[in-house]
């Protein structure tokens, strides 16, 4: 079964960006990745996934406890699915500034278990000052980060991930689409 867990996009949604924040226009609009100086290895498209419930997790960080670290292989999708884009709703202020987010620790220990991707339905794996400096930590480790997916109940345990972003130039964010194969 394949399911999307691409946000799909709306002519309002674009309405309600404009103007309101020109760069989510070039790259960064609902499903995306940072691309923090980086180029999206085309062998990054077909990843062995797993998806972690953690919309349990409320009032503090996500951590290495909520989840199950010895199922995160080298290589892997790695997502954690909290409900926040169903529950808030993309691109609200609360969206933008309250979202859910991993804690330094989890994200460290992903990366130095040699992950390809991390997953998340919200908009960043931190919040404010410290997403982009994040962002670039994951990349400068071959760590991609995709914000604001959806759907990712519908997948969660193990499944097959396949990434397609956008062939851009020269932009800070890649739109993708993304495919689970459950």
């Amino acid at each position: 079964m394949l399911v999307d867990i691409t946000l799909k996009i709306t002519p309002d949604m674009v309405k309600d960006v404009q103007g309101n924040q020109n760069k989510v226009l070039i790259g960064h609009l609902g499903t995306h990745f940072d691309v923090m100086d980086k180029e999206f290895p085309l062998g990054y498209t077909r990843r062995k996934a797993i998806v972690f419930d953690v919309s349990s997790v409320n009032d503090r960080d996500i951590d290495v406890s909520d989840i199950d670290l010895d199922r995160v292989e080298k290589d892997m999708f790695v997502g954690f699915c909290t409900g926040f884009i169903e529950k808030e709703g993309y691109g609200t202020m609360c969206y933008r500034k309250e979202h859910p987010q991993l804690s330094d620790e989890l994200i460290e220990e992903l990366v130095k278990r040699e992950i390809s991707i991390i997953g998340i339905d919200f908009a960043g794996v931190r919040r404010w000052k410290e997403h982009t400096p994040k962002d670039q930590y994951c990349a400068d480790h071959g760590v991609f980060i995709i914000e604001n997916l959806c759907n990712l109940h519908s997948v969660i345990g193990d499944c097959i991930i396949n990434t397609y972003p956008m062939n851009y130039e020269g932009v800070t964010g890649l739109p993708c689409r993304v495919i689970a194969e459950k």
